[in-house]
């Protein structure tokens, strides 16, 4: 299995701080580059990538190394250097592992994993060659078919980190799936999670009973036709193709930990004096009592909580659309994905947000009318949906069955009420009349779902208000 080794370390590893980790296979090593010079290669001799190495990232936030590696780095701000070897090549992997722990050495720090960075020799590669790297391949894809590219990832958490990042965008434009192959102890950062393609893209996980299965459904998985596909079972029929669910996702624990999860959407002209990321710091300090700890446009999120730095980004690439992560501090679990992208009604924020609650933490529920009431007044919201949901206070996705999250509240901000016809919007079939936010002139509404936090009961709630605000 290909392993990713990451060295954290004090001081910015200088040029020839590389090189010596570089020439940990010997002077006669070839060096290239990829990525327009962004990723350092060492190469056989047929100039075959061994190790990729990653521009060195400068982490400026705290709790990121402990949230995605479990690694102790150094006090922030820290340098965080990722290589890459080659799949099923031994050496390589000895290779990355000797050159994570010279740079840890020269400037200052640790390597992870520890077990992989245990020497600083030089590692004996004389004839050691690669297979020829497939057409179109990126530095994280190990096998590339005509239908996906598959990555095998063996660290405790995928993150959305570059090298991800790079796959998903190539896989996008050859028009191929990413099936994303892990072991079974691996879980996934909701940023992977939330960039996550359809069919036939996929989280393969590794099972001793099943062989392969589908993380997010469960479902038995097996290679064929050049990918992960589901296994069909033997009693299936062409009116119900059953799938067989593999006994490892079914194995649920009861938890008391908790997910206050809010998706929500603003709308502002396009305006030279915009300031993105305005709507998803003011519901941060609502619900934590402090602004986001840092963001970036992947994993780890190393960049301090900045609106401006964030809104230049965006508009640096604009038109296109620009996505970025944002995190929380290590003592309140909080993460949340924003697309923003251009359309003819003006520049729009479509953000997802989680934060997590252990046993005996309680979710901020009284602070949601205010929440609602800030982003309509002052963000130009269109609409939020707000649910609860028993799953992992640190928000990591398992390859494990969890339940689905419970509606709490909907929210529709001024242009949506405007849109509609008649008294609509305040006129629903809920028992609980919706709460008027904003102006009377001109209103947004807060409809609380009277369902059951603890059971399912809401989604049925939720289902007739949206039908009854659709006009059906």
């Amino acid at each position: 299995m290909t392993k990713d080794v990451v060295a954290l370390t004090q001081r910015m590893p200088a040029p020839w701080t590389v090189l010596a980790g570089l020439l940990s296979g010997g002077p006669d090593k070839l060096v290239d580059t990829a990525g327009d010079g962004a990723v350092i290669q060492l190469c056989d001799e047929q100039g075959r990538p061994l190790v990729s190495v990653e521009a060195p990232l400068l982490v400026q936030v705290e709790g990121e190394a402990e949230r995605l590696l479990g690694a102790t780095p150094p006090r922030v701000p820290y340098w965080w250097t990722e290589a890459r070897a080659t799949t099923g090549v031994p050496e390589a992997e000895r290779l990355a592992g000797t050159f994570a722990a010279r740079l840890a050495s020269l400037a200052g720090g640790s390597a992870w994993p520890p077990e992989a960075a245990r020497s600083v020799a030089v590692v004996e590669s004389d004839g050691i060659g690669v297979a020829p790297t497939p057409a179109a391949a990126q530095p994280a894809v190990d096998v590339l078919t005509p239908n996906v590219a598959v990555v095998i990832m063996d660290r405790p958490v995928v993150a959305m980190t570059a090298w991800l990042s790079d796959a998903f965008r190539a896989a996008a434009a050859a028009e191929r799936g990413l099936q994303i192959v892990t072991p079974p102890g691996t879980v996934l950062s909701p940023a992977v999670l939330a960039n996550m393609p359809e069919w036939p893209s996929r989280w393969v996980v590794q099972d001793q009973r099943a062989g392969y299965y589908d993380g997010l459904s469960g479902a038995v998985l097996r290679w064929q036709e050049g990918m992960f596909a589901t296994v069909v079972a033997p009693d299936a029929t062409e009116d119900d193709p059953r799938t067989p669910v593999a006994a490892s996702y079914q194995e649920v624990a009861e938890t008391a930990q908790r997910q206050l999860a809010l998706t929500f959407r603003t709308i502002h002209p396009a305006d030279d004096r915009l300031v993105l990321g305005g709507a998803l710091e003011t519901v941060w300090r609502e619900l934590t009592g402090a602004p986001p700890a840092g963001w970036s446009t992947a994993e780890p999120a190393n960049l301090p909580w900045s609106p401006g730095r964030l809104t230049d980004v965006a508009f640096a690439r604009a038109p296109e659309p620009t996505w970025f992560v944002v995190v929380g501090g290590p003592d309140r679990p909080g993460l949340a994905t924003v697309r923003v992208s251009r359309t003819k009604a003006g520049v729009e924020e479509t953000v997802t947000m989680a934060l997590g609650y252990g046993d005996g933490e309680e979710p901020p529920l009284a602070a949601l009318p205010r929440v609602a009431e800030a982003l309509v007044t002052r963000h130009r919201l269109q609409s939020m949906l707000v649910q609860l949901r028993k799953a992992r206070r640190d928000l990591l996705v398992p390859p494990r069955f969890e339940g689905p999250g419970v509606p709490l509240a909907f929210v529709l901000g001024a242009e949506e009420v405007r849109g509609m016809p008649d008294d609509r919007a305040r006129r629903t079939p809920l028992a609980e009349a919706p709460v008027q936010l904003g102006p009377k002139s001109r209103p947004g509404y807060y409809y609380p779902l009277p369902g059951d936090p603890s059971d399912l009961a809401g989604w049925a709630d939720f289902e007739r208000l949206t039908r009854h605000l659709k006009g059906s």
